[in-house]
């Protein structure tokens, strides 16, 4: 095999997620992310939401699990969301705590990699971790990050 890709141009498309409640899982990612639901399949066997923003596919969600997400086993570690500004990871902040999403750490945390980014490490209703972080701005507040040798992100 080859150590040269074919591949030309790479974007992270959707991502998909499995949920124990679809209803519960597009009220939450509606009001965390933004997203609408551009089709929904409503089959009681086979329900599905596809969501998304500014005309972009940005997650989908398929209700055929139970139980919560599995930190302990292969797959997905995590899904991280960039904004543009430190307000809107308050904002979001905010809105999650409303919610009462889960936290991994207090609030807004540097990331540990040393640079001025960091952001908010939550779940969602079904324990699945996601981020919400912008590039610059954190290390101006002051706050330190959960870990200083290892990036942030990994170890939640």
């Amino acid at each position: 095999m080859s150590g040269t890709t074919l591949l030309r141009t790479l974007k992270t498309g959707h991502v998909g997620l499995n949920v124990t409640d679809l209803d519960r899982s597009i009220d939450f990612y509606r009001a965390v992310l933004g997203v609408q639901v551009v089709h929904e399949g409503t089959d009681p066997e086979r329900r599905y939401a596809l969501m998304g923003r500014d005309g972009r596919l940005v997650v989908t969600l398929w209700q055929q699990s139970a139980g919560t997400f599995a930190t302990a086993t292969p797959g997905l570690h995590h899904l991280s969301f960039e904004v543009e500004s430190l307000d809107e990871v308050r904002a979001t902040e905010h809105l999650l705590r409303e919610l009462g999403a889960g936290f991994a750490y207090d609030g807004v945390v540097p990331h540990g990699e040393g640079s001025a980014s960091g952001g908010l490490f939550f779940t969602d209703p079904d324990g699945i971790r996601l981020e919400i972080y912008t590039r610059t701005g954190v290390a101006e507040t002051g706050a330190t990050a959960p870990t200083s040798d290892a990036p942030t992100c990994g170890f939640f």
